[in-house]
């Protein structure tokens, strides 16, 4: 009987101990559920659909030739002082002063030289004095013979250098030669490009490229792509702030935009950026890109204070 009693007051105990452990987690359950469960919904940066401009791109690479060049060749003995050259002189300006006469500019355009030689009897040595019009800069480019039909007189271009890394140079194209080359199978295509800065200097490698097929269709930011096997979605936002996946068809991309073909209108609201903090049907705090930078501004004055 004592035995049996012990026994009961074990079961007991032990149930009395999962009931308090099972009572306990509840309690705490509810107390960060009621502490947490409040917590506002995230801010999340939003953008409108609208049209943006779309192209596609022929890449390739030129060397700068200016608009016009000459060389001097004066010997040294014939100089009146030390050679002083002005970086830029104008049609009529007098480039170099020498005994048999001065030397006058035909055009305008920067000065340079291209150093010392010597001619073969070792006598006489010999300056060699460029002058070049790079106002406008040309430069003649081969292109792939399968986009000999989107080619055209006029059509816009970049270039970049690699002096001015941040920096694109816009021209467009200037001639097209009539024939295809047989043995590359590319069309000559010469281009120009404003060079008023004189920022360009010739002999330099261009990095080209010729848009064509430009047009406006609506775009979204690539931030705002998600990729699932081979369909592409993005979260539209409701008038009530709640976020849906949608699924949308794209096609280019240009200037960190991404072209939308269906799936969307203009004036449509989608998530643009932290793609990662949303879910379907969740409610977001929407934030407009100058509202994140206020925000950003204030929460550093509340820091500091």
């Amino acid at each position: 009987m004592k035995r049996s009693t012990k026994i009961l007051s074990i079961v007991i105990i032990f149930f009395l101990i999962i009931a308090s452990v099972i009572i306990a987690r509840t309690m705490i359950g509810n107390h960060f559920k009621k502490k947490f469960g409040k917590r506002p919904p995230p801010g999340i940066m939003i953008t409108e659909v609208m049209e943006s401009r779309f192209f596609e791109k022929i890449e390739t690479f030129g060397t700068a030739v200016s608009n016009r060049n000459d060389s001097f060749r004066i010997k040294k003995d014939d100089l009146l002082s030390e050679l002083e050259l002005n970086d830029y002189v104008n049609k009529g300006d007098v480039i170099v002063k020498l005994k048999s006469g001065d030397i006058i500019a035909p055009f305008s355009g920067v000065v340079g030289y291209t150093g010392l030689t010597e001619d073969i009897f070792v006598s006489d040595k010999t300056i060699i004095i460029t002058l070049d019009d790079t106002k406008v800069i040309y430069s003649d480019i081969k292109i792939p013979e399968n986009y000999s039909s989107v080619l055209e007189k006029g059509l816009p271009i970049e270039a970049k250098v690699s002096s001015f890394k941040n920096k694109t140079f816009n021209g467009e194209i200037d001639f097209i030669s009539s024939r295809i080359n047989a043995d590359t199978r590319s069309l000559l295509t010469r281009i120009k490009i404003d060079n008023s800065d004189l920022e360009l200097i010739s002999g330099s490698l261009l990095e080209v490229s010729i848009m064509f097929n430009m047009r406006n269709s609506l775009g979204v930011p690539d931030t705002s792509i998600i990729m699932e096997g081979e369909k592409t979605f993005v979260y539209q936002v409701s008038p009530e702030n709640i976020v849906n996946k949608v699924e949308v068809q794209i096609g280019n991309r240009s200037e960190g935009k991404i072209e939308i073909l269906s799936g969307l209108k203009e004036g449509d609201i989608i998530v643009a950026e932290g793609l990662k903090k949303v879910y379907p049907r969740a409610k977001i705090n929407p934030i407009k890109e100058g509202e994140e930078k206020n925000q950003s501004s204030w929460k550093k004055k509340e820091d500091k204070n």
